[in-house]
């Protein structure tokens, strides 16, 4: 079932007006053209430029591109780190009316040939530091036509296999500054992303022009950003636009810090650009702001970050993580929720003014949950039976999502029947609503674990966890069991230091305030690490595989 539309009186706007994201930039180089754009190299050294310079780049570049036979509708792939390079692709290539394809270096080799093939993608532009990721599929990639290389130097000193190979600079330095653009129709796809493919292969998901501009205008009055703030790129760009925030930096006017390659494992990258920029918004998940607060917490002396708002995204917080941004120098920790399906923003948790009555601690497990609907989305949660669940914090259902900025289908691709419904996305998040209208996700339905006919939520299980002062990462699952059909098993990597010093049974009886005997991790296993996808969460589909036959349930293979 679609919405029912009706034609009202003939309006006098310019509603041929095409809302493009290239407007955006546009913007800051005609009013902000001093604010700085800074990108890090791999080598650490920083790029420094304005609104002003980029614009004229990203001119160059989208001449370039039609020189090579770019057209409206083409789709062209970027594999490349938070760079200025990257950031002036996603402008270059959709203000031609074109689509940047998002590829994600961290999923597998045949994924990443799957997106490439399935897309159609003509061009491929590529990080010179990430040429070993894509060389062994050129001969693969029939469709790709040809390459254009993301580097300093220039193109004859790159050495490569692939072929035909343009220098990304050469390009530019050959390219006029002047340049007609087109006015593209708003419906016209701006931007492709495919999922990790955690449940099969990839699927495409490509938004409009109007999606990300609507999008990018709520982004930026959720998270209040305006022309004093300075916004750290921290989401990669190669998963749903970097759940969009580099797009508000231009419409702010905001300077924009991207800080180039960065690991897990080494998050000092981050601090450092967080504390020398003076950063006042970024994004980002658990699984690198919780390395951020070890980093920052080692430092002496602490640097101040009263004012600094932190959304995080992908999976739940930990209150441990929250608070201990906020006790460390006034960082805020806002919890956001959304999917690539979503562009991503669905939900923000910010506090109502009619809830500024409760006390400390129901505030901060108030900000557990996802938040509240931002303008534009409608979400509903929906019962196994197909009711609406009503708004009790207690009646658990599918959360499903529409809006202008929420995908209706999928590319060329059957999975769209089963995942959309009424012109609802079917998220498959298992969640509740609230008497205020906060969304609490429980779990994702896979994840959900049923032991004697009841169920168990394993991401309020893995917070209760984490809030272990000694505890930095834990994972639970669901194994098969013959009696109870599954039961809990957690997976906890303990802090730096602390091994041998908590135990099973400590872990078990710190949950019991919040928990029920029953729902207990049957077994507390203390590892190493925790499998992660493509987008850091934790990979659980490769956990329950590894574990499935512990409690003796698991099916024979």
């Amino acid at each position: 079932m679609t919405v029912a539309t009706v034609k009202g009186f003939p309006s006098t706007s310019g509603d041929d007006y095409p809302l493009n994201l290239l407007a955006f930039l546009q913007h800051a180089a005609r009013t902000y053209p001093e604010v700085e754009v800074v990108s890090r190299r791999l080598d650490g050294s920083l790029v420094r430029s304005t609104y002003g310079e980029v614009y004229r780049r990203v001119c160059r570049l989208a001449n370039a591109l039609r020189k090579l036979g770019v057209r409206p509708g083409d789709r062209i792939g970027a594999l490349d780190w938070n760079t200025h390079r990257y950031l002036e692709s996603y402008f270059a290539v959709a203000g031609l009316g074109a689509v940047l394809l998002q590829v994600n270096p961290r999923i597998s080799a045949a994924e990443r040939r799957y997106v490439l093939e399935h897309s159609g993608a003509r061009f491929l532009l590529v990080s010179e530091s990430l040429l070993p990721v894509i060389e062994p599929l050129a001969g693969d990639l029939a469709g790709v036509e040809g390459y254009v290389v993301l580097g300093d130097g220039d193109a004859g000193g790159v050495r490569t296999r692939l072929s035909p190979v343009y220098g990304y600079e050469d390009l530019l330095a050959d390219a006029p500054e002047e340049i007609g653009w087109p006015a593209v129709d708003e419906t016209s796809a701006a931007t492709a992303c495919y999922t990790s493919g955690t449940t099969g292969r990839p699927k495409g998901v490509y938004h409009s022009h109007r999606a990300l501009y609507l999008h990018t205008l709520t982004m930026a009055l959720m998270v209040g950003l305006r022309a004093r703030d300075v916004v750290m790129q921290t989401v990669p760009m190669f998963h749903a636009q970097g759940w969009g925030l580099f797009f508000c930096a231009p419409l702010a006017g905001a300077t924009l810090v991207l800080p180039g390659r960065y690991t897990l494992e080494d998050p000092s990258p981050l601090v450092g650009l967080l504390v020398a920029e003076k950063v006042t918004v970024t994004c980002g998940a658990p699984a690198i702001f919780l390395p951020m607060l070890e980093h920052l917490r080692r430092l002496d002396p602490k640097p101040d970050l009263s004012g600094l708002r932190m959304l995080s995204g992908a999976t739940e917080p930990p209150l441990s993580m929250m608070r201990g941004f906020w006790e460390l120098g006034g960082a805020e920790v806002i919890h956001a929720y959304g999917a690539t399906e979503t562009a991503p923003l669905a939900t923000m948790n910010l506090l109502k003014p009619s809830l500024e009555g409760l006390g400390v601690e129901e505030r901060w497990d108030l900000r557990r949950k996802q938040g509240l609907p931002v303008c534009g989305i409608d979400l509903k949660v929906v019962t196994p039976d197909g009711r609406e669940a009503p708004a009790d914090g207690k009646t658990v259902g599918e959360v499903w999502i529409r809006g202008p900025w929420v995908t209706t289908s999928y590319h060329n691709d059957e999975r769209t029947a089963e995942a959309f419904s009424e012109g609802y996305w079917r998220s498959g998040d298992a969640g509740t609503i609230d008497p205020n209208g906060y969304l609490k996700i429980t779990d994702r339905f896979k994840d959900l674990i049923k032991s004697g006919g009841e169920w168990i939520s394993s991401i309020d299980l893995e917070n209760a966890i984490m809030a272990h002062p000694l505890v930095k990462e834990a994972a639970v699952i669901g194994v098969p069991h013959p009696k109870w059909e599954e039961r809990p098993l957690a997976l906890v990597v303990l802090q730096e230091g602390a091994k041998g010093q908590v135990s099973e049974q400590e872990i078990r009886e710190s949950l019991l305030p919040r928990f029920a005997r029953w729902q207990l991790p049957d077994e507390v296993l203390f590892v190493d690490e925790i499998p992660k996808t493509s987008v850091g969460k934790f990979a659980k589909r490769v956990l329950r595989d590894i574990y499935r036959n512990r409690y003796g349930g698991g099916p024979e293979r």
